[in-house]
């Protein structure tokens, strides 16, 4: 059971304007999610994606949705978009144990977001002088199978560009 199937309650799909592309909610180096420095990532166990080594310190709304999580800690985000895609931005790993230090949210659990719109921002610096990496998670929770999730994107990316697809 993830986090967003005690949310989920009764669930509408609609027909997604970009149906199943999940945009890279930052800027940095794509990599391959087996990569990720935490087993809980790199095994699936939350979702399948990819991670991105940020060389910006803002995350965006990867699509149009709801925000149905957000970490009393700052470091993490849960989206639900419009065709039921829920998808997990969790900022660094082991970052919970800074306790909101070097993180601002923008958004509130129940807040609707566009693509682009501000969710976090962080402080590299912050998270790597606390000893943590600023490795971002980028993970689709709400399906149960990898071969479903295409990395459409390896190395350099860009906030906004195409990063996964859900078939």
């Amino acid at each position: 059971m993830n986090f967003f199937e005690r949310i989920r309650g009764t669930k509408k799909r609609k027909e997604a304007q970009e149906s199943g592309i999940i945009y890279s909610p930052l800027k940095g180096t794509v990599i391959p999610l087996k990569e990720i420095p935490d087993p809980v990532f790199a095994e699936g166990i939350l979702g399948f994606g990819c991670g991105i080594q940020p060389t910006s310190e803002m995350v965006y709304a990867p699509f149009d949705g709801a925000i149905v999580q957000v970490s009393d800690t700052k470091h993490a985000v849960g989206l639900r978009s419009a065709d039921g895609t829920e998808v997990l931005i969790h900022v660094g790993m082991d970052t919970v144990e800074m306790n909101g230090n070097g993180f601002t949210t923008f958004v509130k659990t129940g807040d609707n977001v566009k693509k682009g719109e501000k969710l976090i921002e962080f402080s590299i610096s912050e998270i790597e002088a606390a000893g943590y990496s600023s490795v971002t998670a980028v993970v689709v929770c709400s399906v149960s199978e990898a071969e479903k999730i295409k990395v459409l994107k390896a190395d350099e990316i860009q906030t906004g560009e195409a990063l996964l697809k859900v078939e």
